[in-house]
């Protein structure tokens, strides 16, 4: 961020530059950044996304294991075994994808 807003300051240091010229040095500035931003926001809602889907499959087993005629206990108890399951196996993830967007982050230094 803070090499964004050095490079706009330049932007509007140049006297000689148009506004359109100096809107589009601006924007030329901010673009890595937005690129950064859209890689960090797509891994953590693709990581969201698997997530939800792993809960939601362990709600739909509960509710089948209720309909077959499981007490509530047991259910709860195995939801809640399902439940912390999702969460290690995706507390496993973490490392993958936090080198995945370093090494995408480091590619658009490039």
């Amino acid at each position: 961020q803070g090499a964004m807003f050095r490079c706009s300051a330049r932007c509007c240091e140049d006297d000689a530059a148009s506004m359109r010229q100096v809107q589009r040095c601006i924007e030329r500035c901010h673009a890595p950044l937005a690129q950064a931003q859209a890689i960090v926001t797509a891994e953590l809602e693709q990581f969201q996304d698997r997530l939800s889907r792993c809960t939601l499959h362990c709600n739909d087993k509960a509710k089948d294991a209720l309909e077959a005629g499981g007490t509530e206990a047991r259910v709860r108890g195995q939801l809640d075994a399902c439940l912390v399951a999702c969460g290690d196996d995706h507390l496993r993830l973490v490392p993958a994808m936090a080198k995945k967007m370093k090494d995408s982050l480091a590619a658009l230094q490039q």
